[in-house]
């Protein structure tokens, strides 16, 4: 290459970078080469199943109940923490992909997109450390045979799981890195290119991983566990049954936790090196706006397995049932009762 191409290379990407301000410089993403609805209407279509599933869910579960919600087991909390953030993702989402599909432009105008940039990234990860929790709740009731304590009416697994979230959102706000991202409003690839490294990319890569290794390490230790079991006194095999059970219910929302965010985390490394193609743009937005169908699953399988408890069990107490909840302020090792967590 020439000093004369070099320059005129060199001009030209002086010119781009003066150019582009913010993310509204940026075509939208998929329009010029006809993948645009590729992209929104399978969103759309996958928002709007997981909405009505995740509503369901709710319903469903505050309509099952005779018992004050704290005095709920805690799978059952979960569950209901976690279906509540897969309502308000996807109701932000689909004014999102709605508004782009009836413009065919980004939103506008940039403070409504500053707006939905903000609650995307403040419920998403807020549902992510609800899950890493669940995790490192697992890890503990088989290595340890001790449950996580969150306090009174669940305090700190709120606070510290929505806080932090909210906290770090409004301040990704207020410092101008929400925008337009070319087929939704997240962090603006201008502004916020470098907030959305330190942001999201990694610590959505540590979380990844980090879930991987428990749930491996959880796994493995249930396997080597139920092969010595017959060969363990009554009671301590009672207690590592139990522990074994409510670990693999906390494990469900691990699984699912894979199934939505996969895509994000290889999508989260892959632009920082290379284009994404717009193929994988779309499996990026079905998995991750299907919260509410694998909440549903996640649902329905743990009703079933403590109706089946239930039924082949007499009825607690009062005080089983707050060690159920997870209530009590006990860390003692784990009873036959704890299978219900």
């Amino acid at each position: 290459m020439d000093n004369a191409t070099q320059k005129s290379m060199d001009n030209a990407t002086q010119i781009t970078e003066s150019v582009l301000q913010d993310g509204y410089d940026l075509p939208v993403y998929g329009l010029d080469t006809g993948w645009f609805l590729y992209i929104h209407v399978p969103a759309l279509c996958c928002i709007f199943v997981s909405l009505f599933c995740a509503s369901a869910v709710l319903v469903v579960s505050f309509r099952s109940q005779t018992r004050p919600f704290f005095s709920w087991m805690r799978s059952e909390r979960f569950v209901v923490y976690l279906t509540m953030c897969d309502v308000l993702f996807n109701i932000t989402q689909s004014l999102g992909h709605l508004q782009m599909v009836i413009t065919k432009d980004h939103v506008y105008p940039v403070q409504l997109c500053e707006f939905y940039s903000f609650f995307l990234e403040f419920i998403a990860p807020a549902q992510v450390l609800v899950t890493h929790v669940a995790a490192f709740n697992a890890f503990g009731l088989v290595f340890l045979q001790k449950k996580l304590e969150f306090g009174k009416y669940d305090w700190k697994l709120l606070v510290i799981n929505f806080g932090v979230p909210f906290v770090l959102s409004a301040s990704a706000a207020l410092s101008g890195y929400y925008g337009p991202m070319g087929y939704g409003c997240q962090f603006d690839p201008i502004k916020g290119d470098v907030a959305q490294i330190f942001f999201s990319t990694v610590p959505m890569t540590m979380v990844l991983v980090t879930n991987v290794v428990l749930y491996v390490l959880t796994w493995w230790k249930i396997h080597t566990e139920s092969k010595r079991i017959k060969t363990i006194h009554e009671n301590e095999a009672q207690t590592l049954l139990a522990s074994h059970k409510a670990s693999k219910l906390m494990s469900l929302f691990v699984t699912a936790f894979f199934v939505q965010w996969w895509a994000l985390g290889i999508v989260s490394v892959w632009h920082n090196f290379a284009v994404v193609p717009q193929q994988f743009i779309t499996v990026l937005v079905m998995f991750t706006n299907l919260g509410g169908v694998l909440r549903g699953v996640v649902y329905i399988i743990i009703k079933r397995r403590t109706d089946r408890n239930y039924i082949n069990k007499p009825l607690k107490s009062s005080s089983q049932m707050s060690a159920d909840s997870g209530i009590s302020n006990s860390t003692t090792n784990v009873s036959v009762i704890d299978t219900h967590i």
